[in-house]
């Protein structure tokens, strides 16, 4: 493939950032074709909000499209790494850098993973493919919105023809029914008023012969 029709293609990708501090990924930006400038600050209102970042000026400068790709512009107390179609991040010899006064840059090529470190923080940018991500996914997620439908609709059915009977249903009844009374009677016998009262004898059921009131005219000697 001729230089040209790569730096044609070049063209058609953004640029991703991704954001680390020590292993764990904090922050990520896509930045489209079309944005040929990419400014960084300390400031969330910025296209890209670069905390712990030591910057000249605010906003920074820090990529920029090129026929190639992208020219990135390394902050003065970072360091700057590459990696080459994957391998392991590797310092950028001096002979790659391009400085301009006090500013240094570096060439972004396509298939290539640019790493500025400064502290625990290290910023990774790359060449997006979103567009082409975008079409795999939208196929994809078709295919799992064909198989939920189909999942739901089965659902019904299967219940219909699955489901069941009348006479399991009875059985089923009368089995909870059974095991209610067992554990009713269970509980009866635990508190002692399974037995039936004790009946009342004869002599107890007899009447009191009671209290009888003498004459007033009778007394007591």
């Amino acid at each position: 493939m001729s230089t040209e029709a790569k730096s044609t293609e070049a063209k058609h990708d953004g640029l991703f950032c991704e954001l680390f501090w020590g292993t764990t990924r904090n922050e990520v930006w896509s930045f489209a074709p079309e944005q040929t400038q990419v400014l960084a600050a300390q400031d969330e209102k910025t296209a890209l909000p670069l905390y712990g970042f030591t910057l000249p000026e605010e906003p920074f400068l820090l990529a920029e499209r090129t026929e190639k790709g992208y020219r990135v512009f390394v902050p003065p107390a970072s360091r700057v790494e590459r990696s080459r179609r994957g391998d392991a991040f590797r310092p950028v010899p001096e002979a790659e850098m391009q400085r301009n006064g006090d500013r240094i840059s570096v060439e972004l090529v396509r298939d290539d993973r640019l790493r500025l470190r400064e502290g625990e923080l290290a910023l990774h940018l790359t060449h997006s493919v979103a567009g082409k991500r975008e079409a795999s996914v939208r196929l994809r997620d078709l295919g799992w919105v064909a198989m939920g439908a189909a999942l739901f609709l089965s659902l019904p059915v299967g219940f219909l023809f699955a489901g069941p009977s009348a006479e399991k249903m009875a059985e089923s009844n009368a089995r909870a029914l059974k095991a209610a009374r067992e554990r009713e009677e269970a509980e009866r016998k635990r508190l002692g008023v399974d037995q039936p009262a004790r009946p009342i004898s004869p002599d107890a059921q007899k009447p009191d012969a009671g209290v009888k009131t003498l004459p007033a005219n009778l007394g007591v000697h």
